[in-house]
């Protein structure tokens, strides 16, 4: 009995273990919208850091989605994911840069 208890306790340990936190969606690109005042390098550090899936480009043609960044510290942050065609998607508004990129990052990650 005591053997069974101790494997599965090294079964549910090499589970929770071995288990990525927030697993990651499939690769995606995102272009920062012009008129963003978020920068740049902050939020490409935040999705390396958050989100890896999702990469920063500038080739509108090659993205998957836009990404409007509003915001410095200290007044919060508003992000809005836009699809290709102008369809506003999903929009989220935090105080700190990192919980706008997580929220943003969920919403990628779950999207059929």
């Amino acid at each position: 009995m005591k053997q069974i208890i101790m494997v599965m306790a090294i079964l549910v340990f090499a589970g929770v273990a071995g288990a990525e936190p927030g697993v990651q969606g499939k690769p995606l690109k995102l272009v920062i919208e012009r008129h963003s005042t978020v920068p740049m390098v902050e939020v490409v550090k935040n999705f390396g850091d958050k989100c890896p899936n999702v990469t920063i480009t500038t080739n509108m043609e090659q993205s998957d989605y836009m990404l409007q960044a509003i915001g410095w510290p200290g007044d919060g942050y508003r992000f809005m994911i836009i699809a290709k065609g102008g369809d506003s998607l999903y929009a989220t508004k935090t105080v700190l840069l990192s919980n706008a990129v997580k929220d943003v990052c969920h919403f990628l990650n779950t999207r059929p």
